[in-house]
């Protein structure tokens, strides 16, 4: 882990970059896209992300979404932006800028263990293997010669086209920056809470087994029934 100072230059830099791309000037809900990221860096900082995850999470937007098509940077200026904050925390703004989601968020963890009444962090399937093609089903932990389902993750560059199945460590990641993106604008945004927020709270139930459990607990607490206004 980078000492504090290291870090602390990091975010320096990274707000620096924000401003001088225009980010303190666009719009988005509850006031600029600046506003956005601080508060989505400091939501992944209450849940005790690492600082590669923090840092991504302050930069979530540079290549626009796939929910936000504006792009501070374009994608064939990545180093640019890993010379700033770090190759491990680019490469996470990039595979959530890349996503694909209506492509990608269906079988996003679709090797986890989805019993969100346990809270045993344990409770997953094994990674699926690269010889596993997808649809294809494996005996092991299955009771007399049982089939286990297995579908491996597919997840859709949206820039390239390519669909792939990122490892456990980058999905989690993926789920975790979402969440606190999501969460974000449902609690700044009444509106999108009302028209999106059962729809989130889906698809955060189904992929609880890559949130961690701060996450997943303001999840419930943002986008559950009893969820109050903010």
């Amino acid at each position: 882990m980078p000492p504090p100072e290291h870090l602390a230059r990091r975010e320096a830099c990274a707000l620096a970059l924000l401003r001088e791309r225009g980010a303190g000037r666009l719009d988005h809900p509850g006031g600029t896209l600046l506003a956005h990221l601080e508060r989505v860096h400091a939501r992944l900082g209450a849940w005790g992300a690492r600082p590669a995850l923090r840092l991504a999470g302050l930069c979530h937007a540079f290549y626009g979404t796939d929910g936000f098509a504006t792009a501070l940077l374009p994608v064939g200026r990545r180093a640019e932006l890993a010379a700033v904050i770090g190759a491990e925390a680019e490469e996470i703004v990039y595979v959530y800028a890349s996503c694909d989601r209506a492509a990608s968020y269906p079988t996003l963890a679709a090797d986890v263990a989805t019993d969100v009444a346990t809270d045993d962090p344990s409770d997953v399937l094994p990674e699926v293997p690269p010889d596993v093609p997808s649809g294809r089903s494996r005996g092991a932990g299955a009771a007399d010669g049982e089939a286990v389902p297995l579908v491996a993750p597919a997840f859709r560059d949206r820039f390239t086209g390519h669909v792939h199945c990122p490892d456990r460590q980058s999905r989690r990641d993926f789920a975790e920056l979402t969440a606190a993106n999501e969460l974000d604008l449902a609690r700044i945004d009444p509106a999108f809470r009302a028209a999106h927020g059962p729809g989130l709270l889906a698809l955060f139930t189904r992929v609880r087994g890559l949130l961690t459990e701060p996450a997943w607990q303001d999840c419930r607490a943002v986008l559950g029934e009893g969820a109050s206004a903010p």
